[in-house]
């Protein structure tokens, strides 16, 4: 599944429906308020309308009802002066004042028009029903107005268009903030990743790009992690491998002269021996002797660096590991009774496709090590396993460890810690393993003393020799 993408569409569809929904319903909203602006408008119109028709039809109704009482045709109630204690208050008001008629509404709801004339003492009152409830008419009118007021007065439109301007825009904003938050959390490892190319390319082959995402991106910055690493260890290998060039070309010289020279001191010293005279015979010979033990041990040393400079043909063939370690421990528990040898082998250890010849030495030098440096009664661990695409050997032993001083140079050749050493055994042994497409670490020991840990490819992907490359 391709989870930027989709990431990224859910990004631009959020950042673009998100704001136009909100758009339209503050839009929708406020076209509801707009309308009611207008219907207020409307209202204001309608209601001065209505107010005038009332009032013209009211005045029409009272001159109706003048002429009518004038003619006798109106029905009509008189209030005699005798009863004015039980008169209506209405009528008690008007007979106290000074007015000779006066217009009221009664009724239910002003829906009655009476007319009250002054006649002497008496007050006669003229009615007629209107058919209209004049009070709630009025009523209605001016809550009419009222509102009318009111929303003059708040002045809605441009309440309105503040309001709609400030919400849209808030929304707008809100959504781009989003929006570039989003972006930069799907940018800034793709950010990471190009600056840490930047810095490989630059030459630090320590670059790298922590992450724990699951996409795309997050593949992409593994790959990144996995090829810095592979190309700090091919550089490595590559490095040392030139070292051992230039060692091994001084190895060659050094072997060659040194040569030269013992053989015509052995002739000389032996040619010495068969002149001298028979009375000093047994004092020269003592002295040969040695000289020629002397010569005997630098020839050693002289064919240990042959053989290191030496680059022999590798020959890659599928090699079963657990059978190789079990064979060399087999035949090292021989050579060394005093020892305790175990091994932990995984069952799911792969063939590998070696030169088993080298791996042979490449055992056979760090068991004897091992051997040396855990002495009588010492222990040794041999073990297997399959990781990250390698298979793993590993060699441990009881001994007292490796000093700081010693794991500095550990791989590096003519420097031994060892008494008889030469120097030359763990530099062999990582050439051997960079050859067949591996090489050689050290590890922290099990046993409380060194350990070393043999990587090799599950597919060789082949290291040419140095003869090879020229």
């Amino acid at each position: 599944m391709n989870r930027l993408r989709n990431k990224l569409i859910l990004i631009f569809l959020g950042a673009t429906l998100l704001p136009l929904l909100a758009t339209l319903w503050i839009t929708s909203a406020g076209s509801k308020y707009l309308l009611d602006f207008s219907t207020t408008r409307e209202l204001d119109a309608l209601s001065q309308s209505l107010e005038q028709t009332g009032r013209r039809f009211y005045e029409r109704a009272m001159e109706d009802l003048k002429q009518r009482a004038a003619r006798g045709g109106a029905p009509s109630a008189e209030y005699r002066a005798a009863r004015r204690p039980h008169w209506p208050e209405a009528i008690k008001n008007f007979a106290g004042g000074n007015e000779s008629e006066h217009w009221l509404r009664s009724g239910a709801q002003g829906d009655r028009l009476d007319y009250l004339v002054r006649h002497g003492d008496d007050v006669r009152v003229y009615s007629e029903d209107l058919g209209v409830p004049m009070d709630r008419l009025s009523r209605q009118i001016g809550d009419a107005r009222r509102l009318v007021e009111d929303a003059r007065e708040r002045d809605l439109r441009r309440g309105f268009r503040v309001t709609y301007i400030l919400l849209a825009a808030s929304f707008w904003l809100l959504s781009l903030a989003l929006l570039v938050f989003l972006a930069h959390h799907v940018s800034r490892p793709i950010q990471q990743l190009t600056e840490g190319l930047s810095q490989l390319a630059a030459g630090d082959l320590n670059a790298r790009v922590p992450t724990d995402r699951d996409d795309e991106v997050g593949r992409a910055i593994q790959a990144f992690n996995h090829m810095a690493t592979r190309l700090k260890q091919s550089t490595d290998r590559l490095i040392y491998l030139g070292q051992m060039a230039s060692w091994q070309t001084l190895a060659r010289k050094m072997a060659h002269e040194v040569k030269n020279s013992l053989t015509p001191i052995r002739l000389t010293v032996e040619e010495m021996l068969a002149r001298y005279q028979e009375a000093d015979r047994g004092f020269m010979a003592q002295a040969v002797d040695i000289v020629v033990d002397e010569i005997e041990t630098l020839e050693r040393r002289v064919r240990a660096f042959s053989e290191f400079a030496a680059e022999p043909p590798v020959l890659p063939c599928e090699v079963d590991v657990n059978s190789l370690v079990e064979e060399r421990v087999a035949l090292l528990k021989t050579a060394h009774p005093e020892v305790a040898y175990d091994c932990r082998l995984a069952a799911d250890v792969p063939l590998v496709k070696a030169d088993q010849d080298l791996l042979k030495g490449i055992l056979t030098n760090l068991l004897e090590n091992a051997a040396e440096a855990a002495g009588a009664g010492g222990h040794i661990l041999g073990v297997t396993a399959a990781e990250d695409g390698q298979v793993a050997i590993e060699v441990h032993d009881s001994g007292p460890g490796l000093s700081e001083q010693a794991r500095a140079s550990l791989f590096q050749p003519t420097i031994s810690f060892k008494k008889h050493g030469m120097g030359l055994g763990l530099s062999i042994a990582r050439k051997g393993a960079l050859l067949s497409g591996g090489d050689i670490v050290a590890v922290k020991g099990e046993l409380g003393g060194a350990g070393f840990r043999v990587l090799l490819p599950l597919e060789n992907n082949g290291v040419q020799t140095l003869a090879d490359r020229g």
